[in-house]
């Protein structure tokens, strides 16, 4: 998991869930809060353990972008000014919006209501939401049948950019693809995402996901080419493996988030269903995710708080705006664990 600043604040001791796994967040610039304040309106809903949040039922989104997902696509310009442009994607494999779609591919709308949890702890699969995103290596069968008997969709988190060493595949990457250590995140390092057996492996989860029932995936670090890895990433480096991702997801028939790597979703947006992003209130950044609520794509948002006591307040400052924006946005601990406060 990348390294995330405590843009919300250090204002108490906090509470940290011991041996917890949190999820990761790659900022690409620190500026001053932008959730604004006054009143939530909209009503953001505390839940903590066995805690019941308001819901949404997530329906399936058509969009209007006629682009599609996880398509290379090469345009040229001929001698006699026309444009030629040429597929290389099978049929059948594109994102949601797109003309050619994933089958069943689950295409959550904005304002879909979800819960993330990832410490590595039971799940509370109380919550009355429409989507799930879990750890696909912890969780358990139990509470994968639990959560889908109930119609919750289920997201399977993993890491795409980065090496955990306590992963049961973490042996099968190899050696010259793990690059330096992730500040702050212990027995974790940034991989060469141009490493052929990197692809293999993070394919292999794909498979995993897909075997399992996952209707999606949320993969991690898809934006090492803004941090120190060790490997000279470019842009364009990020750009490739990343469509390869939502490619490689549409494949399986799962469902692709984009998690944070703001500066590329003009590029990303279309190839993939929906976003994730952390912080981007605290970062004054949210306006960049537009372009999936305009696609007619869900945008999971999360601000966070070193101490749950800090939760209503931040909330009252972030919640209008974000329930503007067409946000799903949920006030979390780092650990994220169960607690959590749902806007509106």
């Amino acid at each position: 998991m990348a390294a995330l600043l405590p843009a919300c604040g250090d204002s108490g001791a906090g509470e940290s869930s011991a041996g917890a796994t949190s999820a990761s967040a790659s900022g690409t610039s620190a500026s001053t809060s932008g959730g604004g304040s006054g009143d939530a309106s909209g009503g953001p809903t505390t839940t903590g353990d066995g805690g019941t949040a308001s819901s949404g039922d997530a329906s399936s989104a058509t969009s209007g972008a006629d682009t599609t997902g996880g398509v290379t696509t090469t345009t040229t310009q001929g001698t006699g000014g026309s444009e030629s442009e040429s597929d290389t994607s099978p049929p059948g494999q594109g994102a949601c919006g797109s003309d050619d779609p994933a089958p069943g591919l689950w295409c959550p709308p904005p304002g879909t209501s979800w819960q993330w949890q990832i410490d590595g702890e039971a799940i509370d699969t109380s919550f009355d939401v429409a989507m799930y995103d879990v750890d696909l290596f912890e969780l358990t069968d139990a509470e994968l049948a639990t959560l889908k008997g109930a119609g919750r969709a289920v997201i399977c988190y993993f890491s795409a950019g980065s090496y955990e060493e306590w992963r049961p595949d973490a042996g099968d990457f190899p050696m010259a693809a793990l690059g330096d250590p992730l500040d702050g995140w212990p027995g974790e390092r940034w991989l060469d995402i141009r490493d052929p057996g990197v692809r293999a492996v993070q394919a292999a989860r794909m498979d995993l996901a897909q075997s399992r029932g996952c209707d999606g995936v949320e993969p991690d670090n898809v934006d090492g080419f803004l941090n120190a890895t060790g490997f000279p990433l470019s842009a364009d480096d990020q750009l490739e493996f990343n469509l390869w991702l939502a490619s490689e997801a549409h494949a399986r028939g799962l469902s692709v988030g984009l998690k944070n790597d703001l500066e590329q979703i003009p590029e990303l947006s279309p190839a993939f269903d929906w976003a994730l992003d952390e912080e981007c209130a605290a970062y004054d950044e949210c306006d960049l995710l537009s372009p999936f609520i305009d696609q007619g794509k869900a945008v999971f948002h999360v601000e966070y708080v070193d101490d749950i006591a800090d939760g209503p307040a931040l909330a009252d400052a972030v919640c209008p705006g974000a329930l503007a924006l067409g946000f799903s946005t949920l006030i979390k601990e780092w650990s994220l664990g169960p607690w959590r406060i749902a806007c509106g």
